[in-house]
């Protein structure tokens, strides 16, 4: 049985502002117990503050990590070349496997799957792998609750999400969440969706900035 795990889940999929983010996460098997009893889950379910201690405790343990930005520009080019979110999402994993799968030892791969049809897109996922033969890899549904290493990647993944929101709101003040549901966001976006069209904090392919940017475009044109 493989000694090592590697989790890898996202986070920042659904918002209208700022990067996804893809973590993965290297573990060993026999570091799952002192992971769960730190209490790692979830990023979910968890206070700003907790997660933020717990990523530092996360980077302590892992034998390694790997994060991936995918910023809105990238996301809405690929939208307009006819890639799917889940695409981009699995050619970053398959990134984040191969830069951690470094060794000759067996390795498996746990990854929390963003698509309703698993054998798909863990199937596209392989194609994008420049090696497979040491690799166990399971992709499934709500991995983050039931894998502490896919929760280990879910926490790093959101406190990199989270400063990079941060960075945002540095720069152009509160902008919310940066989901479509956060009124303040939407209120950012009602104010600032064409003058900022162009520093590439927005998801400018999601309906929710082209409800608010697509027709104010509209207007200057005409």
């Amino acid at each position: 049985m493989p000694n090592l795990e590697l989790g890898i889940d996202d986070a920042g999929r659904g918002p209208v502002m700022g990067p996804m983010i893809l973590g993965g996460c290297l573990i060993k098997k026999s570091d799952q117990a002192e992971l769960k009893e730190l209490g790692v889950r979830d990023s979910k379910t968890l206070t700003p503050k907790r997660r933020a201690f717990l990523a530092e405790k996360i980077k302590e343990i892992a034998v390694s990590y790997k994060l991936i930005k995918i910023f809105p520009d990238e996301i809405d080019s690929q939208k307009e070349t006819g890639v799917k979110l889940n695409e981009v999402e699995a050619i970053a994993a398959a990134k984040i496997i191969d830069v951690l799968n470094i060794g000759k030892e067996k390795l498996d791969v746990v990854l929390d799957c963003p698509s309703t049809n698993t054998v798909a897109w863990k199937d596209f996922l392989i194609s994008r792998l420049k090696r497979v033969d040491n690799l166990e890899i399971e992709s499934k549904h709500k991995a983050d609750v039931t894998n502490v290493s896919v929760s280990a990647a879910s926490v790093l993944a959101k406190e990199e999400r989270e400063a990079e929101v941060r960075k945002i709101k540095e720069e152009y003040g509160n902008v919310g969440s940066g989901y479509p549901a956060d009124p303040v966001t939407v209120e950012f976006l009602k104010e600032n969706a064409i003058k900022l069209k162009d520093k590439g904090i927005f998801r400018k392919s999601w309906s929710t900035y082209q409800k608010y940017g697509g027709k104010v475009n509209q207007k200057t044109l005409f």
